[in-house]
């Protein structure tokens, strides 16, 4: 393939890491704030209210560090920065457990970033 068609390529995965980003940071605060809402019902049932607060905290913390890396990596991704290639990587192989768009978009990215002439681009 040509590197003006992985330019292509990669553009669209960054295109993908970003906005897959983004509708994981928003997924994360309706989250917590669904958490916080159920939070509501329990009332003075303490071990409730502790394992609310504690998925309703955790999950969407993790949710944020993925999205947060995803974005910061897709950012790097468009001016074809070394450590951004990679840093995609992980996150598409992490992404191909998100079964199934996960694995496609997962897939995608490896098989984009992984060509000779991709590689050539981030020299």
């Amino acid at each position: 393939m040509e590197q003006s068609t992985m330019k292509k390529h990669v553009s669209l995965v960054a295109a993908l890491q970003i906005g897959f980003s983004t509708m994981g940071i928003l997924g994360a605060i309706i989250i917590f704030f669904a958490f916080s809402f159920a939070g509501s019902f329990v009332g003075d049932v303490d071990e409730a209210t502790v394992v609310l607060k504690f998925i309703g905290s955790l999950l969407p913390a993790i949710v944020i560090l993925f999205s947060l890396i995803g974005l910061i990596g897709g950012i790097g991704l468009l001016s074809y920065q070394k450590w951004a290639r990679v840093l995609v990587m992980v996150v598409a192989a992490i992404g191909c457990l998100a079964f199934p768009l996960g694995t496609i978009v997962g897939i995608y990215s490896l098989w984009a970033l992984m060509q000779d002439e991709t590689i050539l681009l981030f020299k």
